[in-house]
């Protein structure tokens, strides 16, 4: 069987064309789109991170178990359920004990 004789290049019909094309601003959308992904991770690990005390001095006893920090303070949880809340500069502000649920 040989395949059929054309007369010139094969002629791509309107509904395929108008798919090329959509696939091809899809792929343009989804390349730009990533590349914007890209750029957004690295201005926003390049950010300045805020700055931090060399060291926190914790009550006798105390061993951190968590932490987290806002704009001018910065929280410690402890094993003993307590919270910690110091300035910048690593001087305690505040201590707050945790009530366990029955």
């Amino acid at each position: 069987m040989q395949p059929p004789e054309t007369d010139g290049p094969v002629r791509i019909p309107p509904e395929l064309r108008w798919l090329k094309w959509l696939v091809i601003v899809l792929a343009g959308v989804m390349i730009a789109g990533f590349l914007v992904l890209i750029a957004a991770l690295v201005i926003r690990l390049n950010a300045e991170a805020l700055p931090l005390p060399d060291q926190i001095a914790l009550p006798e006893g105390a061993e951190a178990q968590a932490f987290t920090q806002g704009s001018d303070w910065i929280a410690v949880v402890t094993t003993d359920d307590r919270v910690l809340v110091y300035g910048r500069d690593g001087v305690m502000r505040q201590e707050m004990q945790i009530d366990r649920a029955p």
